[in-house]
C-alpha cells in the first residue's frame, strides 16, 4: 500500500501543476492538518483517492467549510483496506482557540478512545498534527509535542506515526524521517509518499 502524507503547505506540484499520473499507485492520502479544505477536496476528487484528515491548529475554518468528500478521523479510529488509523489533531495550547490542547486535555481525548483501541486491538498508524514530545518538536510552546503520543507508541507499537506542524523549512535540523522504538515517524510537511509494507523505509520515501 502506498500512502501520500501531506501537511501545513499546499503542494503546487499536486495542485497548480495537476497531472493525475503523479499519484498513480497511491492508495490513500493522510492529511496531518493546516491545509485548506479546497485543497483536500481537490485531491480526493481529481486524483480519486480517499483523504483521511485531522485538524491542525489553524483549521478552525473547517467548522464553516469542511473538506468535501474527505473523511475526518479526529478523535476516532477508522479502518481502511485493513489498516487501522487513529486520529488526534491539534497542537499544544498557546492561545485561546479551537484545535489547541494542554497535555491534560490531550490525555482526556485519548482516554475516550480506549474502547475503540481495545476493540480493534491497537492501531497501525497514529495520525496527528503535532509531533511527540522531544521527537522533532520545537522547544517553544506552540511547537512542543505531546508526551502522550510517546506513551501511545510505547504501548501499542503502531507501524507509523505521521504528523505535521513542524515545518521542515524552519531550520536544517528538522527531519522528514525518524524512528521511536518500533514506530516509523514521518513529518508530512508539504508532501511525502511512502510504502506501508517497505522493509527499508528510508529508501522508499519520496
Amino acid at each position: 500500500m502506498k500512502i501520500l502524507a501531506i501537511a501545513d503547505e499546499e503542494s503546487k506540484y499536486l495542485w497548480d501543476y495537476y497531472e493525475r499520473k503523479k499519484l498513480e499507485g497511491v492508495d490513500m492520502i493522510l492529511s496531518a492538518g493546516d491545509l485548506s479544505s479546497e485543497y483536500l477536496s481537490f485531491l480526493t476528487t481529481m486524483y480519486a483517492i480517499p483523504v483521511f484528515y485531522v485538524h491542525g491548529n489553524h483549521d478552525d475554518k473547517y467548522k464553516i467549510k469542511p473538506p468535501e468528500g474527505c473523511i475526518c478521523v479526529d478523535d476516532d479510529l477508522v479502518v481502511y483496506q485493513g489498516v487501522r488509523i487513529l486520529g488526534l489533531g491539534g497542537s499544544m495550547r498557546y492561545r485561546p482557540g479551537d484545535n489547541q490542547f494542554t497535555d491534560k486535555e490531550m490525555h482526556a481525548r485519548i482516554r475516550k478512545l480506549w474502547f475503540k483501541i481495545l476493540l480493534h486491538r491497537g492501531f497501525d498508524i497514529l495520525l496527528t498534527h503535532a509531533p511527540a514530545y522531544q521527537l522533532n518538536d520545537g522547544r517553544d510552546l506552540p511547537h512542543q509535542g505531546f508526551q502522550d503520543f510517546l506513551k501511545l507508541m510505547e504501548k501499542h507499537h503502531p507501524r507509523f506515526f505521521v504528523h505535521g506542524h513542524v515545518h521542515m523549512t524552519y531550520d536544517h535540523q528538522q527531519k522528514r524521517y525518524d524512528k521511536y522504538q518500533d514506530t516509523h515517524i514521518i513529518n508530512a510537511y508539504d508532501r511525502c509518499i511512502f510504502d506501508y509494507e517497505a522493509e527499508n523505509l528510508l529508501q522508499n520515501l519520496r
